[in-house]
């Protein structure tokens, strides 16, 4: 779709709807603005912090280095900014990824090579999950491009496009502005491109060029007007008659909400159209949170052979099923295991709808597509009555005994009694993917997780990011203790921002999905005294509370406290269970994993 930059009737929007008509018609503050400004303020840095601010960002997450000093200068002097120094740049992407999730797009500035290939494993997730996020990378000074000169953070080689070359394939746009002449035209067309496919984008800047007035920043940036994309009529038309024909025809159909729905913009629609289908409604893993669990006619998570109870069943005996955005991986699909007919089968991906072994239509949008649909298909609550007559209620966990030491199951039962919809849950790869996925959400609390790219230690980073975005709630983080010795460091940058989330780290000695896949001695790592690392990180500045506990007694009185007399604060509580304590779902799906990985190779 076309960029219509200068165009009068967009504003930016705070939360994730970026570039809607402002209200009643009028004109924003930014659009008033249009004057020219002294022309030593008319500098490229300077345009680079309108925009971002423009756009909804508000935080940036950087780590300084020679290269990007003056440009972390003029994104300092935004008054709109705040930057947010990160102790590392793999955790400055994953907060940026984090912070999209909440806001809608996110930012992250760091220098070039020795920053970019650290950040880059993060801005790869983000493109896997379908964030936008706006990665900007300090770089050489225009003069030495072209010149044959060997510079320092580089590999050695007088070719500086190694990392734009890296950049490639994890990004949907890339920028290497060392000119002036164009920089304005390719940052706004990063920034908008970011925007309009949903994905990261790369932009290099030369370290020389941020300060230095130029005509082409010599007034207010007019904010964005994107052109929405549109979805052919007479497709959509087709579409929806085909979809309505092939449901309508069913017994028992079922709807399931897939993680593809976000970028979609597509569960407000999603839930239209469960109201007027009566259909029961489940959702993929990756896409718990995208669909109110308060739903009349929700049954919980469809993951083939660890689906919450009894909803697999439901959905597998349907003769019809709906997946809106799905993701079939071998993750997803536990070890490809699931026990689908692909011609019971409509799928809709954000612009196109598959219908069972019969026709695709393109250029159709997944909102529109749920939209028409709802108007057409006829009341059928079938599958949801099965559901309801073999449903039978979630038993408790065994009582503990009095100092009895803790177990996982009891510390979910307790994690469950603290959601509302004034907090958020961060799930970190590992086990408490499965322990997470079994808690119910009340309206309006966020859960976020990152399941196709996986990359553990991520939710440290994502929990600094969702936290400086979400600042109505308080996030709560459920961490191993594998995962967290990879980017711990930054629960510094959380005491430093003030924030008071409140993580669990649960302590059991290793990488426990690792073991349920493979298990091997590498697998086992070095314990830490991770109240006392906690400590010294705080050191006596900001507000940080610790609790290591041992038994659901010390975990009761640790969340009372974290929840009461210490709610301002950031509260750490290290929890101390058995290696062997793991949820039933990782034991069936680590064993269903293991078999996909370990398929021989096929005849020649």
């Amino acid at each position: 779709m076309d960029t219509k930059i200068g165009s009068l009737d967009v504003v930016a929007v705070p939360n994730s709807d970026v570039c809607c008509p402002p209200p009643h018609g009028g004109l924003s503050a930014l659009q008033t603005s249009t004057v020219p400004f002294n022309f030593s303020e008319a500098t490229l840095g300077r345009h680079l912090a309108r925009r971002l601010v423009q756009i909804g960002i508000s935080d940036v997450f950087s780590v300084p280095g020679d290269f990007n000093l003056t440009l972390l200068d003029h994104l300092i002097a935004e008054p709109g900014l705040n930057l947010v120094g990160c102790c590392n740049e793999l955790n400055a992407g994953y907060a940026a990824d984090g912070y999209a999730r909440s806001r809608g797009v996110g930012a992250c500035v760091v220098t070039f090579t020795v920053g970019g290939l650290s950040v880059i494993n993060a801005i790869a997730g983000a493109y896997s999950e379908n964030l936008p996020l706006i990665c900007i990378v300090g770089g050489p000074n225009s003069n030495d491009y072209g010149t044959n000169r060997i510079l320092h953070h580089t590999i050695g080689l007088p070719d500086f496009s190694q990392e734009l070359r890296c950049f490639q394939t994890v990004t949907c746009y890339q920028a290497v502005v060392n000119n002036l002449e164009d920089a304005h035209e390719l940052i706004d067309t990063a920034i908008s491109t970011a925007l309009k496919e949903s994905k990261p984008v790369y932009i290099s800047i030369s370290c020389n060029l941020p300060a230095i007035p130029h005509p082409t920043f010599s007034r207010e940036p007019v904010p964005f007007s994107l052109s929405p994309k549109l979805s052919n009529l007479m497709g959509l038309e087709a579409a929806v008659d085909a979809a309505a024909e092939f449901l309508n025809k069913a017994v028992k159909p079922v709807m399931v909400a897939g993680p593809k729905m976000r970028v979609a913009k597509a569960s407000g629609a999603f839930v239209e159209l469960a109201d007027a289908c009566g259909y029961a409604v489940a959702v993929m893993p990756s896409a718990k949170g995208l669909v109110p669990e308060h739903h009349s006619h929700f049954i919980g998570t469809y993951w083939g052979a660890v689906s919450t109870a009894f909803c697999a069943e439901i959905v597998e005996s349907a003769d019809a099923y709906l997946f809106a955005g799905p993701i079939f991986n071998d993750y997803s699909s536990v070890g490809y295991s699931l026990l689908l007919k692909k011609e019971k089968t409509i799928i809709v991906l954000p612009d196109r709808v598959m219908i069972g072994n019969g026709p695709t239509f393109g250029c159709v949008l997944m909102k529109d597509f749920l939209q028409g649909l709802a108007k057409r298909l006829t009341k059928n609550t079938t599958a949801y009555e099965n559901y309801h007559r073999i449903y039978v209620p979630d038993g408790s966990p065994l009582k503990c005994e009095p100092k009895e030491p803790l177990r996982v199951n009891i510390l979910f039962q307790h994690i469950q009694k603290m959601l509302s919809g004034d907090t958020a849950v961060i799930a970190e790869t590992g086990d408490s993917w499965f322990n997470c996925q079994k808690l119910k959400l009340p309206i309006g609390c966020g859960y976020e997780f990152q399941m196709q790219y996986g990359s553990i230690g991520w939710s440290v980073g994502a929990t600094l990011g969702y936290a400086q975005a979400a600042t109505n709630k308080r996030v709560i983080a459920c961490i191993g203790d594998g995962s967290f010795q990879v980017t711990a460091q930054d629960v510094s940058t959380m005491l430093r921002c003030g924030q008071n989330t409140i993580i669990f780290l649960i302590n059991n000695g290793g990488y426990t999905i690792e073991v349920e896949i493979h298990d091997g001695p590498y697998n086992v790592i070095k314990n830490w005294n991770y109240t006392a690392l906690i400590d010294a990180i705080h050191n006596g500045e900001g507000k940080c509370w610790t609790s290591k506990v041992f038994c659901e007694e010390e975990l009761v009185e640790a969340i009372a406290t974290a929840t009461g007399a210490k709610k301002d604060c950031l509260c750490f509580i290290e929890v101390i269970v058995h290696k062997d304590d793991t949820s039933k779902e990782l034991l069936e799906w680590g064993s269903r994993v293991s078999a996909a990985n370990s398929r021989p190779p096929n005849p020649q």
